[in-house]
């Protein structure tokens, strides 16, 4: 790929992930959370990528929650597709790591090989971006917000995300959403059977 289109894409995705940090639910959207559903949206962004936002209350302490994020042995529990998850520099534990997982494709998605840089600000922020692997572009940020005074967690997702998929790009939308729903649902099973144990 010549520099000048990478050096676009890059300069488009912080400007479209700048403008997206400070995305939170509206009234109509914290209903539904309020009632345990998931939330998730996808709008097309520019150069062929997309961006996410989602978001689910849980029933469980922020700490829970986010060991269940932050430790590989749940990422299959959180995305089926999860084939490999491993820390290959760094440590979450002293506040980033460089993460590899690897997610098995299907018939429209291919198998993707995906490398991330993540920091972590313990219960609250995880922030990720791209450090190598098969996406075009990968810049977002989990936040954790205490519900309840503590008792509960707002779980507050958004992703820049842009993928060679074969698959028209509403098909592509309407799978992210879908498959972006599923993930906040695990993560809140999961954590709520954390807590209980």
């Amino acid at each position: 790929m010549k520099l000048a289109p990478v050096f676009s894409l890059a300069v488009a995705a912080t400007l479209a992930f700048a403008n997206a940090e400070a995305w939170a639910p509206n009234p109509g959207v914290l209903r539904g959370l309020g009632d345990g559903q998931a939330y998730s949206e996808v709008a097309a962004a520019p150069n062929g990528a997309v961006l996410i936002h989602a978001a689910i209350d849980i029933p469980a302490p922020a700490k829970t929650v986010w060991t269940v994020m932050t430790e590989c042995r749940y990422a299959q529990k959180l995305i089926a597709t999860v084939t490999s998850c491993r820390s290959v520099q760094g440590d979450a534990r002293n506040g980033w790591d460089i993460r590899e997982t690897v997610t098995k494709g299907d018939f429209f998605v291919p198998t993707i090989h995906n490398v991330t840089r993540t920091d972590y600000t313990p219960y609250s922020h995880i922030g990720f971006r791209k450090a190598g692997g098969d996406l075009k572009v990968e810049q977002g940020e989990w936040r954790l917000e205490p519900l309840n005074n503590g008792a509960g967690t707002r779980v507050i997702y958004v992703n820049l995300v842009g993928v060679d998929i074969t698959a028209p790009a509403f098909m592509v939308r309407a799978g992210l959403r879908n498959n972006t729903a599923k993930v906040l649902a695990n993560l809140r099973r999961e954590s709520m059977a954390a807590a209980r144990a």
